[in-house]
């Protein structure tokens, strides 16, 4: 009806409005202030149909993709134009994020294509079992099924160099990645990885909104987007069994000693205004305690999800595209 004002569900809280991007902002209040925040409704799966962050790309063009079914989840699989170098393809396994709740096949379509063409590698887009159907350690296993379906079949299926593999995620698929790669020097045989991707990462499920021990949940308690309340209702979904939050297997950063000794090189990408941010640091300083080469790239003026808006955030790249498999 003309002349009804739509009501804002999540206004820009004004401790946090002078810190943020001015475009984010804007783009905040014209489109995801007006939603009701999802811990505040129903549980409805249907709610994993669109997309979870607005402001993506579209998809750029490959040389082809195909799904392949791995039983209890599926793969999407992008492999690049023109001809594979001799001993084949990098590959780089990809994790969406969602809080392991939401997405799907199509969630990150535009950074794989865009890994795929700049990286000149295969993209393995996991589509791992949600929660609260499929609760941890569902993702986990389904994690561990795509690496070593990869190290078994890549060759023969995606023309893959297996010398070059590495892992990737975003937020709660960087959590699934910095777990794979504890796994992956684990296994007997170690399956070798050359990097790790981690986006906005979940290192620590037992941080808490107090900001001990990690400051920014506190510090940015009035942040947009992936606030405290919000990634609790994720922990509750993904991990319902308490005891559960402080395993190694969904709290990577208490992995065995031996293991952080041996994972691959990291690149850690954390924003400025996320309540993740602070974890993500600690998580690359004690790489670096443990002679693990990792890179820290902090984005000022962030919240968490800008860089799956690279469709609109056109000041923020969307990363060390080039180097995932290098």
């Amino acid at each position: 009806m003309a002349g009804l004002e739509r009501k804002v569900h999540q206004p820009i809280h004004p401790d946090v409005l002078p810190k943020l991007d001015p475009e984010f902002a804007a783009f905040w209040n014209a489109t995801d202030a007006y939603n009701t925040p999802l811990e505040l409704r129903p549980w409805d799966p249907a709610c994993r149909h669109g997309p979870h962050v607005l402001g993506g790309s579209e998809p750029l063009q490959v040389g082809e993709v195909e799904d392949i079914d791995l039983g209890k989840f599926n793969v999407r699989v992008f492999t690049p134009e023109g001809t594979a170098p001799e001993q084949g393809w990098p590959v780089f396994i990809y994790f969406h994020g969602g809080g392991w709740t939401l997405g799907n096949i199509t969630t990150n379509n535009a950074f794989a294509t865009n890994v795929c063409k700049r990286a000149n590698c295969v993209v393995v887009s996991v589509n791992y079992r949600l929660a609260p159907e499929d609760p941890y350690p569902a993702a986990v296993e389904d994690a561990v099924e795509a690496l070593q379906w990869v190290y078994r079949e890549g060759k023969a299926r995606l023309n893959a160099d297996l010398s070059r593999l590495a892992v990737g995620g975003s937020s709660s698929g960087s959590n699934l990645a910095a777990i794979l790669a504890h796994k992956a020097v684990q296994f007997e045989p170690p399956i070798p990885l050359i990097s790790q991707l981690l986006v906005v990462p979940v290192i620590d499920n037992t941080a808490s909104p107090t900001g001990v021990p990690y400051k920014s949940w506190a510090e940015n308690a009035n942040t947009v987007q992936l606030t405290p309340a919000f990634m609790l209702w994720f922990r509750d979904n993904y991990l319902p069994n308490v005891a559960d939050r402080a395993a190694w297997e969904s709290s990577p950063i208490y992995a065995p000693e031996a293991s952080f000794r041996k994972l691959p090189k990291a690149c850690v990408q954390v924003m400025e205004l996320d309540i993740l941010r602070d974890e993500g640091i600690a998580y690359a300083e004690k790489l670096k305690d443990h002679g693990v080469e990792a890179e820290v790239i902090l984005y000022k003026t962030a919240p968490h999800p800008i860089l799956s808006m690279d469709g609109y955030e056109r000041q923020f790249n969307i990363g060390r595209l080039t180097d995932v498999c290098a």
